[in-house]
């Protein structure tokens, strides 16, 4: 199966009943279902079956899934079972709220550089890193492994910003400016530049996730889980 088989929604899945598996792992529950997981997770047991399939065989018929292995084996294929080198470009209040978050470190997320260009932050220490100017960011990824990077920079510096970190040869990128990045093209042409090619954007945009929710809830009646599992055909179950 080719990765164009496996949609984007069922990668999303897939995170889900990871903390699923870890509430119930902290719960001492040693076994779970399909439909348990379903329920859960707010879909069906067909759909969570078809996720898992992509990636393997991981219960058994009848008994269900073993919570240990069937989240060792999640890590696994969503990569978390390796340490991810990460530095944040921004160290504005966002970005120091996401270098502060505790949890990033539960799953091998591992901040190894502070970035900005502004004068009052660079040099400050946060968290045991030192904030680094922008235009070291190049020399600092030539010294060290470096996965990803996360963007907490105003939306009118985040292209740039991006294209900083695809330069020093980063290939993946969490966004949190309110805009979306877009790879550059080769000049006069509408192909991908190469170094753009082989990047991974995730973009996390709370203005968008407030502005859903404020329709949503004037509309409570359009709410996708008014559609209740039990009613939705395998055809309605395509992510």
């Amino acid at each position: 199966m080719s990765s164009q088989d496996i949609p984007t929604a069922a990668i999303s899945r897939l995170v889900i009943y990871l903390r699923i598996l870890e509430a119930l792992e902290a719960a001492e529950i040693s076994r779970t279902s399909s439909s348990d997981l379903a329920e859960r997770a707010q879909v069906t047991a067909f759909q969570v079956r078809k996720d898992l399939a992509y990636f393997g065989r991981f219960g058994t018929r009848g008994m269900g899934y073993t919570v240990p292995l069937l989240k060792r084996e999640l890590m696994r294929v969503l990569g978390l079972n390796r340490t991810w080198n990460v530095v944040i470009m921004g160290m504005g209040r966002l970005g120091q709220a996401v270098a502060n978050y505790p949890g990033a470190s539960d799953y091998q997320f591992g901040y190894v550089g502070l970035f900005d260009i502004d004068p009052d932050l660079v040099g400050r220490e946060i968290r045991g890193l030192k904030v680094q100017h922008a235009d070291e960011l190049k020399g600092f990824v030539q010294t060290r492994s470096v996965d990803l990077g996360f963007l907490a920079v105003p939306p009118e510096h985040a292209q740039a910003a991006a294209q900083t970190l695809v330069s020093a040869g980063i290939r993946g990128i969490l966004n949190f400016a309110p805009t979306m990045i877009q790879p550059r093209l080769i000049p006069g042409s509408s192909e991908v530049e190469s170094e753009w090619k082989a990047v991974s954007v995730e973009n996390v945009d709370f203005l968008a996730g407030m502005k859903r929710l404020a329709f949503y809830t004037l509309n409570p009646h359009l709410r996708p889980s008014e559609l209740k599992p039990s009613e939705l055909s395998s055809n309605e179950l395509e992510a």
